[in-house]
């Protein structure tokens, strides 16, 4: 087997404060994997610039120019975390005999990566990397984190626990993810359909190196329902359950009404009335609300647009669509 070519795909968005001291921890990462002789010279960094408003790009540039290991491409606007990270690996894909993709905070363990290598080496096309332990985490991220997690497995939608997007992916892999043409992008849950022979490395995650986290709770929510409703339609037999439910409920209601009717014990009360009434109506729009979720990820997959446009790269000056 020859020595394989490593790219280390990077998503960044507004990054300019964590890049200056996350890109040499790279670089020193991918250079002992060269000497090592577990990866070829060949290998790279490749760092996805998400359309930043900072001086991210400019960072880039700069990396590659001082280092031939190092390697940029820029998206025309900011598509969103998923879709740089598919931009960074199907860009990469005829570059490299395997990726690893990682955040630039400094957060994952990058010696992880030796493992991960050791798994690609042993035969397996997909390693994934998962915390072993939250510690770094406020409780209530932690607990809602590992709710979610539960709350897909439930759900039926497949995904590894604890594992987000920190992973190792074969070029075999890479093919076989090219191949799903979804909008609505999630790669926690894409990867595990893909297939192939996997593996877990285990890692503690650190506290961010520099900069500010760009997923507060409010993203977060978002991004775990986009998750659940990308995978899984159990949300929609759900709804169809409560309505049997409620309208059972309402049967035995209507039966109740009756028989105080026929029985002249009806009380006037508008109290129960206007209760029932809100709990219809916000179960209603409840309702509602998921099912336009899925009539706008439809709309969205039915218009196909493309999920980035590269603008630029360090490498060369072909725009690539997908």
């Amino acid at each position: 087997m020859k020595t394989p070519v490593l790219y280390i795909v990077i998503p960044c968005y507004n990054e300019e404060a964590v890049l200056p001291v996350t890109s040499g921890l790279f670089l020193k990462k991918l250079k002992s994997l060269i000497a090592a002789g577990k990866i070829a010279d060949e290998s790279r960094v490749l760092f996805v610039n998400d359309g930043s408003k900072d001086r991210t790009w400019e960072i880039i540039r700069g990396l590659a120019d001082s280092d031939e290991h190092f390697e940029g491409a820029s998206l025309s606007r900011n598509r969103g975390h998923q879709n740089a990270l598919l931009g960074g690996l199907m860009t990469a894909k005829n570059r490299a005999d395997v990726t690893i993709s990682i955040d630039c905070d400094g957060q994952d363990d990058i010696n992880a990566m030796d493992a991960m290598i050791d798994e690609y080496l042993a035969g397996c096309d997909i390693v994934y990397g998962v915390r072993s332990k939250r510690e770094t985490d406020t409780w209530f991220k932690r607990t809602t984190a590992e709710g979610f997690y539960h709350m897909m497995r439930i759900l039926g939608a497949e995904t590894v626990f604890n594992h987000a997007d920190y992973r190792l992916l074969s070029r075999r892999a890479l093919e076989g993810l090219a191949q799903f043409k979804e909008v609505n992008l999630f790669l926690r849950g894409l990867v595990p359909l893909v297939g192939y022979r996997s593996s877990s490395v285990y890692y503690e995650r650190a506290e961010r190196m520099a900069g500010e986290s760009h997923y507060p709770l409010k993203k977060m929510l978002a991004f775990a329902f986009d998750g659940i409703t990308s995978l899984s339609v159990k949300p929609i037999r759900l709804i169809t359950g409560l309505g049997f439910f409620i309208s059972l409920i309402s049967f035995l209601g209507i039966i109740w009404v009756l028989l105080t009717k026929l029985f002249g014990v009806t009380v006037s009360g508008w109290a129960s009335m206007v209760c029932v009434v809100f709990f219809m109506g916000g179960v209603q729009l409840l309702c509602l609300g998921v099912i336009g979720e899925y009539v706008g990820k439809i709309y969205n997959e039915t218009k196909a647009r493309p999920r980035f446009i590269i603008s630029e790269t360090t490498f060369d000056k072909d725009k690539e669509n997908r």
